[in-house]
């Protein structure tokens, strides 16, 4: 009685957050709804090997800031790569930073509840090595969510009923394909395709035609300003900086949202590629529901300017843009954490 009441006094004062721990940014939703955090997934560190513990100088925006222009005793570095982590004790310390921003810790507020939205194509080591990572972070109680459930919540699609529900995930390192049924996943693949694969490709793009060599940032900037996933009438154009390869003197050109075009082939064609291959594993009686409906794209892939117009014309489905696609995991996994104690916490995964 006592230890049920301790229990009850202490969940109280817990709060409950929705981390979506994405290769490219972090997003963490209270469990109202409200997105309470939304940072890069990058940490700077010291390469001065004398003080190991000290080694993370700054974490997200302020790391952001300092990719490509740090000293040879700093390197910025991102823990996850295509959804998964890459360094263990890197996404600790940054997952640690994240939650101490968000959570207001006294004696009064327990260490926090969590669910974790994780990449569908995930290994149960690699879930492990998330949760861990959280708990170490200074989390009470973890659990995860496959990204493409948490996408289809966020989007408030109907996926408690006997009908199909597709949705296209486009994260930072992959795309979650899944096709959605009574609380379900009927079908999911995932591609390590996302945002990083067209900032890669735009990158390449410059250097091959202009022999110039761009950074991340330069590249992501082309990416949100003039590029396009679908030809259009208005052909943008942005001036560039870089420099040259073969001179190593700056170099600066106009790039048109015509040549960005050309540079999003490979990776676009990928994303289609593996939506195709998943239309062709719905099951009959589901095929007429996304007949009708389409799918649903989520995810700040979602954001590249006409990429619904080029999946429509590609697969020949409609499709639809979620509202604010960018936050629509971590949304999605937020509304989970008023059922997490319910046995109707079905979604949930334990691996």
């Amino acid at each position: 009685m006592v230890i049920a009441q301790y229990h009850s006094l202490l969940d109280s004062f817990t709060q409950k957050f929705s981390i979506d721990l994405g290769t490219a940014n972090t997003l963490i939703c209270d469990i109202r709804g409200e997105v309470i955090l939304d940072q890069p997934s990058i940490v700077a560190v010291s390469t001065n090997q004398a003080n190991p513990k000290d080694m993370v100088c700054v974490v997200g925006d302020e790391a952001k800031r300092m990719v490509g222009k740090t000293p040879g005793r700093i390197k910025t570095v991102r823990p996850l790569r295509e959804g998964v982590i890459a360094d263990f004790h890197l996404t600790e310390k940054m997952l640690q930073h994240f939650i101490s921003k968000v959570h207001n810790s006294s004696i009064l507020k327990p260490r926090p509840v969590v669910v974790i939205c994780v990449p569908c194509g995930s290994t149960q080591v690699e879930r492990r090595a998330i949760k861990e990572s959280a708990y170490g972070a200074g989390a009470r109680y973890v659990r995860c969510i496959d990204e493409p459930l948490a996408a289809a919540l966020g989007a408030n699609l109907p996926i408690d009923g006997p009908s199909g529900n597709m949705i296209v995930d486009i994260g930072g390192g992959t795309t979650e394909i899944a096709i959605i049924s009574l609380n379900g996943i009927v079908y999911a693949q995932s591609v390590r395709i996302g945002g990083d694969a067209f900032d890669e490709a735009i990158i390449t793009y410059v250097r091959r035609r202009y022999g110039c060599l761009i950074g991340e940032a330069t590249a992501e900037r082309i990416k949100t300003s003039i590029a396009t996933a679908f030809p259009t009438t208005e052909d943008l154009q942005m001036e560039i900086s870089g420099r040259l390869v073969s001179e190593g003197v700056p170099r600066s050109f106009i790039l048109r949202s015509s040549e960005v075009l050309e540079a999003l082939t490979e990776p676009l064609t990928g994303i289609i590629t593996a939506i195709r291959a998943a239309l062709e594993q719905v099951p009959p009686e589901l095929s007429a529901d996304i007949n009708q409906r389409g799918m649903v794209l989520s995810g700040g892939g979602a954001l590249l300017a006409n990429i619904d117009r080029l999946i429509a014309e590609e697969v020949g489905l409609p499709v639809i843009i979620a509202d604010n696609p960018k936050t629509c995991v971590v949304r999605g996994g937020a509304k989970l954490l008023e059922v997490f104690d319910q046995a109707t916490a079905n979604l949930l995964s334990d691996d």
